[in-house]
């Protein structure tokens, strides 16, 4: 590849350099139209967000490679996110399943599709660590925890690139987005961030240092400044650390327009001043802006860039093109589309069944089909509602919406009747609700499927009021006054503030959106052909005034105890009389559902922690383990958490981190010994002025269901 690759880029024109920085999204109609296609006679573009219909794409690759002077393909490229066609559970879903392999299936299935229509590159996947739930992209992201985001993220990574049947990667997979995203104040998209150095280190950098050890062929950088300086030009992030430090050599790709938004932001006088300022900042591909073709010429002119800048970045470019196999084959077979395969609609419907976390069971769940079941709510129908953000190249024929399903279900059992009550989620008249009411009064149970429509999450789609939209909370209250039973299932892209409906309910899943087959699947659990094994990947709220609420969180000299909450305080109560501690007169201390909770169907006991020693050496393995008996009556799976917690550090540390979680299918009445490791490695933390170090000391480790469960045990690093 290297002899290959210098031998091209010593053939080629500054105008070809600058060319194959040059990414553009055509649509169809430009696809078609001369100006492009002279362009890519030309050499002027390298890469391009295409329509993804093979023949129309090697019409114009057939321009690329056999018509300009030095034959270089082109990438086409397309956002897939989480599915192509047959679209799996929101990225926060996949999360939920705590199932690494599910998401690297899901990622393969996806790349299948999507390369049989022409497209090699995806911009996937987002590892932002998320933990501000009115930001609406915390649906792309895999939580509020780093070494969540670094496993699942691997495994997106593996299933996009892996190619059994050659040497070539399959879909060149992309980090996004680099980085601090996931911080945006005040949960408002785009906006600027502020993250200290150990933050940085420990907690945003993490995922994506975890994504670049694993090969990922291309980092985005984000649209967001991080402490004032944008990504888009950020050198000392983006070149000193990611290149220089970790020795990245992959590709990486501006966001869309982020080049040219360095100028809003106050960085950059002009475009012509952003394009010098990106390439200075490690940028090798201008996606949209249009920066690099104008300016680069000019700036290469007047020695504010240098040719050996272009020749890094292009460098990088013709690698992944060589990595992808498309110097040796750059065309899409016409007519081999394999789309919405039954294998592929049944790991989408493995997957949503995965994702969805029972909340709250009152004995309710699971159902048996019989008598008279109503089914009422706006996502109980809205097939293209339960896709979530981002999946543009969906098949909107093949969801099956929850009501389909559950009437597949219960035929010649039970009489399903259905009442949406609102028509959408935003819904606020409450014409509907009486009818929804009156279903309710002749059933014997409910299924309230409540939640967002997909427009309410992801880019763009923030929040400051997390509750229910529109007038759901009322319908809900207008049921409960019914007395029948009510089985809540939440379909959203973020974790909601819905604690008083969950209050009201006797029963409740958070299913987030579980794609193209979430019906079948929510069916599947709610009639028992399913055990739930959701586990949260990120704090339920009680509130948005508690944002951010997160598991791994700094004490403070303070931490809550005694509490007392509003009500709770007499009147004319003295100021002094309360304690002074941390926490919120009207919410608490913690979130309403911590990081890794969820119930199942079966309950299970955890047997006392077994350490191998009590202190361990930096390069020894200690080995933690405690039996996990299944004390109910069905199989099921359960996800065994590894939290660890540095008792008193240099800086003060998390009160718990996760290290390691194991999903294990346990049969019911019997007992699994589950095992981790942890090295001293697993122990480092950055420490300003001195790195990554282990320090010294006691530490608290924890196998536990859930981050605030468990009998801690205690060893020594020495």
């Amino acid at each position: 590849m290297d002899v290959f690759v210098d031998d091209l880029l010593s053939r080629m024109t500054v105008e070809e350099k600058i060319g194959q920085m040059h990414q553009l999204a055509p649509g169809r109609a430009g696809m078609e139209a001369d100006w492009l296609r002279e362009a890519v006679r030309k050499g002027e573009i390298g890469t391009m967000l295409a329509p993804g219909e093979p023949a129309l794409l090697n019409e114009v690759q057939r321009i690329a490679v056999e018509e300009s002077r030095l034959g270089i393909p082109l990438i086409y490229a397309h956002d897939v996110i989480h599915g192509y066609k047959t679209v799996f559970p929101i990225p926060l879903g996949l999360a939920a399943t705590f199932n690494p392999a599910i998401v690297e299936k899901g990622s393969e299935i996806a790349a299948m599709e999507a390369r049989s229509a022409g497209m090699r590159w995806t911009f996937a996947p987002m590892v932002d660590v998320s933990r501000d739930p009115r930001w609406g992209r915390i649906a792309e992201s895999f939580g509020e925890d780093p070494y969540m985001n670094a496993v699942m993220g691997v495994a997106t990574v593996r299933g996009f690139q892996k190619d059994t049947t050659s040497e070539y990667l399959n879909v060149a997979a992309c980090a996004k987005h680099f980085v601090g995203y996931g911080a945006a104040e005040g949960g408002k998209d785009y906006n600027t961030t502020h993250v200290t150095e150990d933050q940085l280190r420990d907690v945003y950098l993490a995922p994506f240092k975890a994504l670049a050890d694993e090969g990922v062929a291309s980092f985005m950088c984000a649209f967001n400044d991080i402490n004032g300086r944008p990504m888009s030009g950020n050198r000392p992030v983006a070149v000193d650390i990611l290149r220089d430090e970790w020795g990245y050599d992959g590709v990486m790709v501006s966001d869309w327009g982020s080049i040219a938004q360095m100028v809003p932001h106050g960085y950059c006088t002009d475009l012509k001043d952003a394009a010098g300022r990106a390439v200075e900042g490690g940028v090798d591909i201008d996606m949209e802006s249009r920066a690099y073709a104008t300016h680069l010429k000019e700036l290469l002119e007047e020695g504010k860039i240098s040719e050996r800048d272009l020749d890094r970045s292009v460098r990088n470019i013709l690698c992944m093109k060589w990595k992808l196999g498309l110097f040796e084959n750059p065309y899409t077979e016409v007519g081999g589309e394999k789309f919405c395969l039954p294998s592929s609609l049944e790991a989408s419907r493995e997957a949503a069944v995965e994702s969805a976390v029972l909340l709250k069971n009152d004995g309710m769940l699971p159902l048996q089909c019989k008598g008279r079941i109503a089914v009422v709510g706006p996502l109980a129908d809205a097939p293209v509602e339960q896709l979530g953000t981002w999946c543009g190249r969906a098949d909107e024929d093949a969801p099956v919406s929850a009501v389909e399903a559950v009437r597949a279900e219960c035929a010649g059992k039970a009489s399903v009747v259905f009442e949406p009550g609102l028509t959408f989620s935003r819904g606020r008249s409450e014409k509907g609700i009486a009818k929804a009411v009156r279903a309710a009064e002749s059933a014997d149970v409910v299924l309230f499927f409540a939640g967002e429509e997909r427009i309410l999450s992801g880019e763009a789609r923030c929040r400051a009021d997390i509750t229910l939209p529109g007038a759901q909370k009322e319908m809900m209250k207008a049921l409960k006054k019914t007395g029948k039973p009510i089985v809540l299932v939440v379909m959203a892209g973020r974790p909601l503030a819905v604690a008083e409906e969950i209050e009201m309910a006797d029963a409740v899943i958070y299913a987030f959106h579980g794609g193209t087959m979430a019906g079948p699947a929510l069916s599947d659990l709610i009639f028992g052909k399913a055990v739930p094994s959701g586990r949260l990947p990120v704090c339920l709220p009680r509130m948005a005034g508690q944002i951010p609420v997160y598991y791994n969180r700094r004490n403070t000299g303070r931490p809550a105890h005694n509490i007392v909450m509003l009500d709770d305080i007499p009147i004319g109560a003295r100021q002094s009389t309360l304690g002074h501690t941390s926490y919120y007169l009207d919410a608490g201390d913690g979130p309403l559902y911590t990081f890794g909770y969820g119930l199942s169907y079966t309950t299970f006991e955890y047997g006392p922690v077994t350490l191998s020693s009590s202190e361990i050496t930096s390069g020894d393995v200690l080995k933690a383990s405690c039996e996990v008996r299944n004390t109910g009556n069905a199989d099921a799976y359960e996800t065994v958490q590894l939290y660890v917690r540095d008792d008193v550090g240099s800086m003060t540390r998390p009160v718990r981190e996760l290290k390691g979680f194991r999903k294990i299918l346990i049969p019911a009445g019997e007992s699994r010994k589950v095992e981790f490791t942890l090295t001293s490695e697993d122990l480092k933390y950055w420490n300003i002025g001195q790195g990554f170090i282990a320090e010294p000391g006691t530490y608290t480790l924890w196998i536990a269901p859930d981050s605030a469960s468990g009998t801690g045990v205690n060893f020594e690093l020495i």
